[in-house]
């Protein structure tokens, strides 16, 4: 929703722009985001409608965000380990260009996985953290032999 709603603004407003949204989506609370966002609207609303009700059409899908505590909220909104995962594979198939067949899109890609995997030397700062309210929160999925 963050990248989303940026899409609206320029560049001189971005960083007050983001800063408030940010509060919504840190906020303690579902309640709290919900009044964040009513603050958001009131202060930028007339100049980036669509923002606004962006952010209200997608509600329902963003409420279920906040039941969650805050150690696991940051693992799940930091994607910088992701999207650089992504622009490497894409940077792989662009210049490339075309594949002969499947199974070669297949081994570059698994080949480019695994160097990029070589790159990986610690997790997330707040991993930790999350990892044990993971263990909490999914104990009936989550793997014994991780702990």
């Amino acid at each position: 929703m963050i990248r989303h709603s940026l899409n609206y603004v320029g560049w001189k407003e971005r960083k007050a722009v983001a800063a408030d949204l940010k509060s919504i989506y840190r906020a303690e609370t579902a309640q709290a985001a919900a009044l964040r966002l009513d603050e958001f609207e009131y202060k930028w609303g007339d100049k980036f409608p669509p923002i606004g009700q962006s952010w209200r059409r997608n509600w329902e899908q963003i409420i279920p965000f906040f039941a969650y505590p805050e150690a696991v909220r940051k693992i799940i909104y930091t994607t910088n380990a992701i999207e650089s995962l992504n622009m490497s594979l894409r940077k792989i198939i662009k210049n490339r260009g075309h594949f002969p067949s499947d199974d070669a899109a297949t081994k570059l890609l698994y080949l480019a996985l695994r160097n990029v995997a070589k790159k990986w030397t610690k997790p997330p700062r707040p991993w930790k953290q999350a990892l044990n309210q993971f263990a909490v929160l999914f104990q009936d999925r989550f793997p014994s032999s991780i702990y």
